[in-house]
């Protein structure tokens, strides 16, 4: 399944360049844009964490003010099998 979260991280303007280093170094966690303050940022499953998890762990970053989920999206893949029901 391919879940994908867009979300905008707002935080202290002078601690942005951190909070984005360990953006980066999260897997699943890419940043596509950032300016004054304000991080542009796309969130993945991975095969350990979830998402959302990984969200509520951007709340943790130290300098992070704020994380607002702004675009979600979730299909199946092609090649995975279908669900069965036992």
């Amino acid at each position: 399944m391919l879940n994908i979260c867009g979300c905008l991280v707002q935080t202290n303007p002078a601690e942005t360049a951190a909070v984005i280093a360990a953006i980066e170094a999260t897997e699943g966690g890419e940043v596509h844009a950032h300016e004054k303050g304000r991080i542009v940022v796309t969130i993945e499953d991975t095969e350990t964490q979830r998402a959302s998890d990984q969200i509520m762990a951007l709340h943790q970053i130290p300098g992070v003010l704020g994380v607002t989920l702004t675009y979600h999206h979730f299909e199946e893949l092609e090649d995975e099998p279908a669900p069965t029901n036992s």
